[in-house]
């Protein structure tokens, strides 16, 4: 953590508004694992009017780092004192998509950790830990062919939020059939260990086909 050489009038300014900081409220939802977490929009809105009364804004910029990207949250006071962290995360895949699921992950959680921001349920209820979607089946015929039992279940990163997901079902092939858009396709794809993938290839295409083309979908699951 950096901070500006004197950071009294900051200090005071930060104790008074984190009285008045709420939790984020998890409101946003992972729709293929079911989870749900606070996202940016959520920390923020936590934050700024407690910050803002108390004389104090805070700056996200992005930075780079090998393999990911490294946000730099600073909380700046109209006195000119100021403290800042990097939060570093390396990206899911060399895409666009990816670097900024990342990106917007490290500007929440940089946020949420400089200024001690809690989760908080939007109903009331206890923070529950999310349970992995039973395997769908198809409404209509799914391919004839062989199919070969998954590896064993092992936890996995979040493509989106970063979060360690529950353990991967079993079986892909009917949560593959049942995806109800390009999305979600692919994050159920992401998933799925590379040496596993060329069983369930046809499947995907077919269903991406369909996605793509929602009038042609009938019959081609």
């Amino acid at each position: 953590m950096k901070r500006s050489e004197t950071i009294s009038a900051l200090a005071a300014a930060l104790v008074l508004a984190q009285g008045k900081i709420k939790g984020a409220v998890r409101d946003a939802t992972n729709p293929f694992f079911q989870s749900k977490y606070s996202d940016l929009e959520s920390v923020i809105a936590a934050v700024k009017v407690p910050l803002l009364e108390n004389g104090i804004t805070f700056l996200q910029g992005l930075q780079d780092a090998e393999g990911g990207v490294a946000v730099e949250t600073m909380l700046l006071h109209t006195s000119g004192e100021w403290i800042s962290s990097v939060y570093s995360l390396p990206a899911t895949k060399n895409d666009p998509q990816a670097y900024g699921s990342a990106a917007s992950y490290a500007k929440r959680y940089g946020l949420k950790a400089l200024l001690g921001v809690p989760d908080s349920d939007d109903d009331g209820n206890a923070a529950t830990a999310a349970v992995a979607p039973p395997v769908a089946v198809p409404k209509r015929g799914r391919p004839v062919g062989p199919r070969k039992p998954a590896a064993p279940s092992t936890a996995a990163p979040d493509p989106e939020t970063g979060e360690i997901l529950p353990e991967r079902p079993a079986d892909y092939w009917g949560s593959i059939a049942e995806a109800t858009s390009l999305d979600e396709l692919q994050a159920i794809w992401s998933v799925i260990p590379v040496r596993e993938r060329p069983e369930y290839l046809a499947i995907k295409n077919a269903r991406k086909s369909a996605l793509s083309n929602p009038a042609s979908e009938e019959g081609v699951i």
